[in-house]
């Protein structure tokens, strides 16, 4: 009787997500971790003048229309999404996102800064981890743009309602970490968009099988945004792949 009632009291901190667990956990907001991970892998780099954004592609039905699978969006003129997680709430924080930047810009009479939105999302997205009869976002996402300066930037927004700058990042996939242990030991200050197109290829290539086909990548400039075409792309990863098969010889022959 001691053994279930113990279990019937842990499963209120499962369920409820008001409720703390004896070691300070709110269980639903782990939850929404786990729809994150078993989501698409996003990727973003920094260089000098751009941001690169590339995104698994998961396969589509063959009848299915592609151009209305979106997982790379525009909240404002100067800042752009990508998200990991469960699109339909995406929808529901892209739509509130975008009705705040044009609701800032009628009240100030400017763009609202990329660490405004970043902040804004992220408090849109903890204030259902402490509401009842609410669940949490299943999103993780990454905000890329451009600063009033214009110095390039990427944000990092959490189901916890966290988030953080980064200088390159990857989420989503249950290989993430590998991808971003990959990004700390690769990126560099000083890369040009060349190289920052070679980075975000290659980090997604150690979850991607079949090379271009599955895979999304826009280039973030301050005069908007560029989505590579199929023959760039498939250039960029032809490269890619030529590199390290000629690493792996040249690591043989040694």
């Amino acid at each position: 009787e001691g053994r279930r009632a113990s279990k019937e009291h842990m499963s209120r901190y499962d369920r409820a997500i008001t409720v703390f667990s004896p070691d300070g956990k709110l269980f639903q907001i782990d939850y929404a971790f786990e729809a994150v991970k078993k989501a698409s892998a996003v990727v973003a780099v920094t260089a000098d003048d751009v941001v690169v954004i590339g995104v698994e592609r998961k396969a589509i039905a063959k009848l299915q229309e592609s151009r209305t699978i979106r997982k790379i969006v525009k909240l404002d003129s100067h800042a752009t999404l990508a998200f990991a997680g469960l699109t339909a709430d995406a929808r529901v924080l892209i739509e509130k996102a975008r009705v705040e930047c044009q609701s800032y810009r009628l009240t100030c009479e400017d763009a609202p800064s990329l660490e405004y939105i970043a902040r804004f999302i992220a408090k849109t997205q903890q204030r259902y981890t402490q509401r009842g009869g609410v669940r949490p976002f299943g999103v993780s996402s990454i905000l890329a743009g451009f600063q009033s300066d214009g110095t390039r930037s990427i944000y990092q927004i959490d189901p916890s309602g966290t988030y953080f700058a980064w200088k390159a990042n990857a989420i989503g996939g249950r290989n993430f970490k590998s991808m971003r242990e990959f990004l700390e030991k690769e990126w560099a200050p000083g890369l040009d968009e060349a190289q920052a197109l070679k980075l975000t290829v290659k980090a997604l290539l150690e979850v991607v099988d079949s090379g271009s086909k599955n895979m999304e990548v826009v280039v973030v400039r301050r005069s908007g945004l560029e989505t590579l075409g199929d023959e760039a792309l498939t250039a960029v990863v032809t490269e890619v792949e030529a590199e390290q098969e000629e690493a792996k010889g040249v690591g043989t022959s040694e």
